[in-house]
């Protein structure tokens, strides 16, 4: 499976499905240690947002679902930027222009790793949970651990903004 997530053999595929997964805290894996490039060139290591809450969401620029809840991402992530919660993308399937380009079209903000030639972030994050058909949103604790799962496009704001404001209750 290792070798599949890298060579790309596992072809991106996506789901209008839609499931949330509240992980309660003593039932978390360990850290997801997790970087890469982001479209613009940057370095990003996990290291980076570790301590702060972090929304991880795993799409591409010819996912329909992840064309749908683009609007909803960047608006929660204008929401709650200020309380100390990190979004990052993972594209999983495009190259940096194409990705600059749906970040444009979307109005998306927040950086995003490059992943389609790795597939290092989403193997990482594959250890501790299912990372199924794209679009699919993970809000980390501030140990970076999954603390949430959304399975398919977020719909609207809340059910994300439930999530991280619960992350941000939790003791650290």
């Amino acid at each position: 499976m290792v070798e599949a997530y890298k060579n790309g053999d596992q072809k991106a595929y996506t789901t209008a499905d839609f499931r949330v997964e509240s992980i309660p805290a003593a039932e978390r894996k360990a850290p997801v240690d997790f970087g890469g490039v982001t479209e613009d060139g940057t370095t990003f290591s996990s290291d980076d947002i570790r301590g702060e809450v972090a929304v991880v969401n795993f799409w591409y620029a010819g996912c329909g679902p992840c064309r749908i809840e683009a609007e909803d991402l960047e608006a929660t992530w204008q929401k709650h930027k200020d309380d100390g919660v990190q979004f990052i993308g993972v594209n999983i399937y495009d190259q940096a222009d194409t990705a600059k380009a749906f970040a444009k079209t979307y109005g998306v903000t927040y950086p995003s790793l490059m992943d389609a030639t790795t597939g290092d972030a989403k193997l990482a994050f594959a250890r501790v949970t299912p990372i199924q058909a794209p679009p699919t949103t993970l809000v980390l604790d501030r140990q970076g651990r999954v603390a949430a799962r959304i399975i398919g496009p977020i719909d609207g704001t809340s059910i994300l903004s439930t999530l991280i404001k619960d992350a941000l209750e939790e003791k650290a």
